[in-house]
């Protein structure tokens, strides 16, 4: 405020400041946080029912307008195995359309989690999965009525099947309760493409389910290189979009979702990045 031009800046207009920061202030580093396209690996599990209850919940959670939400779940082509024996992609699919149908059939429940849609975007980009622009439809989103909120606009997940050449679908961000499973050729194309999806159109979350400590150490090292915080096997009360903005997991600021982690010393010191992964013990 004490810049003796900016008081011709419209404080009310965003777009207008921004120009004027552009114009003004070439010297400074804008510190940025978005989104992306973030990412889940399913190799193997041996807690099935639980994986697939907490990628519900993950999808379900603020009807997916989290810039932490997962858009797109890698699964190979062949299937995964699992505790309750080998379930093919389709299954899968299946399963976790079943599993959300299932979390989100109480009401009380559905309201709480979903809340409300805050665009007008939003919806409609919902209409268009619901239409399959975007891929093949496994799970269509309905419209709920709140008596609380008579007005308020809620919608469940859509959930989408694509094949991994069909990238034009899901490899941009789709800001809303939109997800798709990728049918990917085995896990070693997962991994490559996460880490392709992640450091061309950056990501503030990625996991990974694995019974294998290789693969989980594959994983790892390609989340190191893309430079994003990595989830291993949660399948209880913690989500991997639950990524506390002034603390941990919200981001790395070293992928192309943003430049900058709230909590790190980047701000003080922009010298160097923290890359984390997390799993039960």
């Amino acid at each position: 405020a004490q810049h003796p031009d900016i008081k011709s800046v419209d404080f009310t207009g965003g777009s207008t400041f921004g120009q004027w920061l552009l114009e003004n202030c070439k010297q400074a580093n804008v510190y940025a946080e978005l989104a992306g396209v973030n990412n889940i690996v399913i190799d193997s599990t041996d807690a099935y029912k639980a994986m697939l209850n907490n990628i519900a919940f993950t999808l379900s959670l603020y009807s997916g307008q989290m810039c932490t939400t997962t858009q797109v779940i890698l699964v190979p082509n062949q299937g995964i195995d699992t505790d309750e024996g080998h379930k093919s992609y389709d299954q899968v699919c299946t399963d976790l359309s079943e599993a959300i149908e299932r979390f989100l059939s109480k009401p009380e429940v559905a309201h709480a989690v979903l809340g409300t849609i805050q665009s007008k975007a939003t919806v409609e980009r919902v209409q268009k999965a619901n239409n399959g622009e975007f891929g093949q439809v496994f799970l269509q989103s309905s419209a709920l009525n709140n008596p609380e909120f008579p007005n308020a606009t809620v919608h469940t997940p859509v959930l989408l099947a694509c094949n991994a050449e069909d990238e034009a679908a899901y490899m941009e961000e789709r800001f809303g309760p939109i997800s798709f499973v990728v049918k990917v050729a085995d896990t070693h194309a997962a991994i490559a493409l996460s880490e392709r999806l992640v450091s061309t159109h950056g990501a503030l979350t990625a996991g990974i389910y694995s019974t294998d400590d290789q693969v989980i150490e594959a994983m790892t090292q390609a989340t190191w290189r893309s430079k994003v915080a990595l989830s291993i096997n949660l399948t209880g009360s913690v989500l991997v979009n639950q990524s506390a903005a002034f603390s941990d997991f919200h981001g790395t600021g070293a992928n192309p979702a943003g430049n900058a982690a709230y909590a790190d010393a980047a701000f003080v010191a922009n010298r160097f990045r923290v890359v984390q992964r997390r799993f039960h013990v």
